[in-house]
C-alpha cells in the first residue's frame, strides 16, 4: 500500500469530489490564519456522500500553543488549531473521510 501525505491525499480527495458534480463551482476548501495566531480549515461538505455523515466534535487544550477543535456544522467540516496543528487538522480530516469509504 502507498502512503501519500495529507496534503498530496487532500488534492485528490479534491478532485475526485470535482469530477462527481459541478461541486468545484460553488464550494471550498479554504485554508487561512488565525490572529491569536494559528490556523483555520473549512471544507464545503454540500454535494459530497459526506453531507449528511455524523462527525463527532473533538476539542484538544494543552494551552496557548498547542490547541486544536473540530467540527462538523451546517454541512461543512471546520478545523482551527495552534500554529503547529495544521497537519493535524487535516489528517483529521482524511481520516474522517477514509472512514466512511
Amino acid at each position: 500500500m502507498k502512503i501519500i501525505n495529507t496534503l498530496k491525499w487532500l488534492e485528490q480527495w479534491y478532485l475526485s469530489s470535482c469530477s462527481e458534480s459541478s461541486w468545484e463551482n460553488v464550494r471550498v476548501i479554504q485554508i487561512s490564519t488565525l490572529d491569536n495566531p494559528g490556523w483555520s480549515v473549512s471544507i464545503d461538505l454540500h454535494g459530497t456522500p459526506l453531507e449528511s455523515k455524523f462527525y463527532k466534535p473533538i476539542h484538544a487544550d494543552n494551552g496557548e500553543n498547542d490547541w486544536l477543535e473540530c467540527r462538523v456544522q451546517s454541512a461543512m467540516f471546520k478545523g482551527m488549531g495552534s500554529p503547529n496543528r495544521l497537519e493535524d487538522i487535516l489528517v483529521e480530516f482524511k481520516d474522517w473521510v477514509l472512514s466512511h469509504q
